[in-house]
């Protein structure tokens, strides 16, 4: 194998790499110079290939016998063997086919384009209310008092839990999602605990189930849907744990990037404000330049080429999705510059960015997510006029979701009419 071209570079699964933000010239370089590279991790000790091109990202995706998701987990980590047995047997994100065909049959029978559409009057009035309890005040937290709140309402409204469990839940993903961060949790044990609660709380709602079934989306995970058998009690509970995390931090984070794109690019915000009917499109572009997941792996199943390079049994292989999002080759000369009019003129953006992967694992909340990401900036636009940052942007620490723990911000008082 070639030594790592990239030694003077952070190491791209370091989550210190990540601390201070996107590393967005050090990406462009190694994306420039090809779309595979060996790379070092003295941090772990395993070397890596790490997967910057489109076309290899998508192969390597829609070949799971190849490159499998549940040999080594899809985490960047190393695990223990007792550790990835308990991974491999309960996410459905850790599996291949033929389970993995099984469990996505029955959350895809669930998560309908239809059924997720049924909510979106609840959802904005959820969002109405979230931007009415800040807007008088004229400051805020945004992370955690706007570009959190409907996400976790949205699951919980999903899923049947009473609203005043947000923060219980909001405080449960943190650990479990940024544990390599200390603000957001303690230590590794912290995020187990908190993991705990989470598969707890499942396990009463399945215990509720039984006792009384209800027509919703968890009696219909676990009874089944349109043909497909549901699930069983423990592989309920390990999807709750999946859902609750990942649908949470994912849109929680690029609705506050999306604001912080917004802020840097006054301009662009204000062509928004005039033409609010350009909201969704913006919304595309800003999945597009923040993907909330940063990167997920694949371990080689056999000796192969990708892009000029063999790779052996055995390898890690990490694919970056962040970096992809940004190749001009794809998206033009200007792909490193935040756009609200790309998709005007780029009709099939939604096809082109990897946000929310492609293949057998292709996000089945992604249409969740676009869903709470407009209706956020619909309401948030309009209201929250002339937003300033008030303090420095803080980012979580982590190379699994490119985060933003703290970001306040200042904007116009709304003053109510004595009408209203």
């Amino acid at each position: 194998m070639s030594q790592c071209p990239f030694a003077n570079f952070q190491n791209l699964i370091d989550p210190d790499t990540y601390a201070e933000g996107m590393p967005y010239d050090e990406l462009r370089k190694i994306r420039e110079s090809g779309p595979v590279h060996w790379m070092d991790d003295p941090t772990r000790d395993v070397p890596y290939w790490l997967v910057t091109g489109r076309d290899e990202i998508d192969f390597i995706s829609k070949n799971p016998q190849l490159f499998s998701s549940e040999a080594k987990s899809v985490l960047a980590d190393e695990y223990s063997e007792e550790e990835l047995a308990t991974i491999q047997r309960h996410m459905t994100i850790n599996m291949d086919p033929p389970r993995h065909l099984k469990n996505r049959a029955i959350v895809r029978s669930v998560f309908t384009p239809r059924a997720i559409d049924s909510y979106e009057e609840r959802f904005r009035e959820h969002a109405r209310n979230i931007i009415d309890r800040v807007a008088s005040r004229g400051e805020c937290e945004f992370v955690e008092e706007v570009a959190a709140e409907l996400p976790l309402l949205a699951i919980l409204e999903l899923c049947g839990i009473p609203s005043e469990d947000r923060h219980d839940f909001f405080h449960w993903t943190n650990a479990m999602m940024f544990n390599d961060d200390p603000e957001m949790a303690v230590d590794k044990e912290a995020a187990e605990m908190a993991s705990f609660h989470v598969i707890e709380y499942a396990m009463k709602l399945a215990a509720q189930h039984e006792e009384n079934p209800k027509d919703d989306i968890i009696g219909a995970l676990l009874k089944g849907t349109q043909g497909e058998e549901g699930f069983n009690q423990d592989e309920f509970v390990w999807f709750f744990l999946m859902l609750i995390a990942a649908g949470n931090e994912s849109t929680r984070t690029v609705t506050s990037h999306g604001m912080r794109l917004l802020m840097e690019n006054p301009d662009q915000l204000q062509y928004l404000v005039d033409h609010p009917d350009k909201i969704a499109d913006a919304c595309e572009e800003m999945l597009r330049y923040n993907t909330a997941f940063i990167l997920m792996r694949r371990t080689v199943m056999e000796d192969i080429e990708l892009g000029g390079h063999q790779l052996k049994k055995g390898d890690k292989l990490i694919m970056h999705y962040h970096t992809v999002n940004h190749d001009e080759s794809i998206f033009g000369d200007d792909a490193m510059k935040f756009d609200v009019t790309r998709a005007q003129r780029m009709p099939n953006l939604y096809k082109e960015h990897r946000s929310f992967g492609i293949g057998q694992h292709f996000c089945l909340g992604s249409h969740l997510a676009r869903l709470e990401l407009r209706i956020m900036m619909e309401e948030i636009i309009p209201r929250l006029r002339n937003p300033k940052f008030a303090g420095p942007v803080r980012y979580t620490r982590g190379s699994l979701v490119n985060g933003i723990k703290h970001m306040p911000i200042t904007f116009d008082p709304e003053v109510k009419s004595e009408a209203a």
